[in-house]
């Protein structure tokens, strides 16, 4: 977020490429997730229904590959939100780090930046009331990080667009469509 911020206050053509999610943890042949289960699994040792070994095993296999916690936490909300925007290309918040793909994702974007200097497209022309608006829907619709509010609001704030807490009720209504752990 507060990259985007900067980006917002030169007001000049910009592009976001996250880093991607790390891969799924692994225990026990089952996916973990590196907050979630954290947080699961230590209950579990303090309630004695987990062993402090287990523990460490799980906890070892929870971060397989380079990126960002691969949970619904603040990145992997926020990669959400900027593509929903429209500040990144499709499939920005989705591959993960690790992937062939983000190569050429890569690629492609440097391609549309060059052609968002040529047009002059700005994040002021880009960061709308409607571009928050669908940022408040697709967070609620992917079970996003609650921190997703402040940034939103902060963000709004740097680019002089009204966005208030009540703005946040759009979201009330949108079924919950993803879990990521």
């Amino acid at each position: 977020p507060g990259q985007l911020m900067g980006a917002a206050s030169v007001d000049l053509p910009t592009i976001v490429v996250s880093s991607g999610p790390m891969l799924n943890g692994k225990w026990q042949g089952k996916d973990i997730g590196s907050g979630t289960d954290v947080w699961k699994f230590s209950e579990a040792v303090r309630a004695g229904e987990m062993t402090l070994h287990d523990f460490m095993a799980a906890e070892s296999g929870m971060s397989r590959s380079k990126g960002v916690c691969m949970t619904m936490g603040t990145a992997s909300t926020m990669a959400s939100l900027v593509e929903a925007m429209g500040m990144s290309l499709p499939t920005n918040a989705a591959l993960p780090a690790v992937d062939a793909r983000r190569m050429a994702l890569a690629h492609l974007t440097g391609k549309r930046i060059v052609e968002m200097v040529e047009e002059d497209l700005k994040p002021s022309d880009i960061l709308t009331k409607e571009a928050f608006e669908n940022a408040i829907l697709a967070n609620a619709a992917v079970g996003g990080s609650t921190n997703a509010v402040v940034h939103l609001l902060a963000l709004a704030g740097r680019v002089g667009v009204d966005l208030t807490l009540s703005d946040f009720e759009i979201g009330s209504d949108v079924p919950l469509l993803v879990n990521c752990m």
